[in-house]
């Protein structure tokens, strides 16, 4: 939807500055008028123009076009319940990588929902931000997003065995599977005995959680 989208938007703003050339921009004097007209009053004020005060419109469309707003982060995923991303059987064998770089996704699903309990005795590597929970647990999560930030939903694996680094930082973690629950009952959730955590920068699309089904 990409190119529609830009095409949309470059012909709204050229819609939108040929309206206020034709209007006046930035707005325009009203002249007092003589006679009768149909378009102004008895005292000569033109009203097919709207409100000058209406300009103030473009204020916060100019703040979002110069400032963007930052990604969400540990705010929004704190709020949220963890999403569930598949459901109970047996899941692909996994490759004999050590460690194992899988998405939390792929992590989150394989932790909760398989029987055949493929991540037992693995280690692997998932890349996410730092979300804190109560008690001084941590999270590392991945903002999944379908649509737009409004469908946003929250994949989280619970960290066990380091401390925490801030709010929002983002890391790559190495550890084993802490298995909690029934797997594939809605007491099964992903839990990681961590191993070793180093902090990384952002990157460059922090909604991308990179499924990576890795077989022999």
């Amino acid at each position: 939807m990409r190119p529609l989208l830009i095409a949309s938007g470059v012909l709204l703003v050229v819609l939108g500055v040929i309206a206020a050339a034709r209007d006046g921009f930035p707005f325009s004097r009203d002249e007092p008028g003589h006679g009768a007209h149909p378009d102004h009053d008895d005292h000569g004020h033109d009203h097919t123009k709207g409100p000058r005060i209406a300009w103030l419109l473009y204020v916060p469309a100019l703040l979002l076009l110069l400032f963007a707003p930052p990604a969400l982060g540990s705010y929004t995923a704190s709020r949220d319940d963890t999403a569930t991303t598949s459901g109970a059987g047996t899941f692909p064998a996994l490759s004999a990588e050590d460690p194992l770089a899988l998405s939390v996704s792929e992590f989150s699903s394989r932790a909760d929902w398989d029987t055949g309990t493929s991540l037992r005795g693995r280690t692997v590597r998932l890349t996410g931000f730092v979300t804190p929970g109560s008690h001084g647990t941590w999270y590392l999560t991945r903002l999944i997003v379908t649509c737009c930030a409004a469908d946003a939903t929250a994949l989280k694996v619970e960290m066990h065995g380091a401390t925490a680094l801030p709010s929002d930082a983002w890391v790559t973690v190495t550890g084993t599977w802490r298995p909690t629950g029934k797997i594939g009952t809605d007491s099964a959730r992903p839990a990681l005995d961590t191993a070793t955590v180093e902090r990384i920068a952002e990157p460059g699309d922090p909604y991308k959680d990179l499924a990576r089904i890795t077989t022999p």
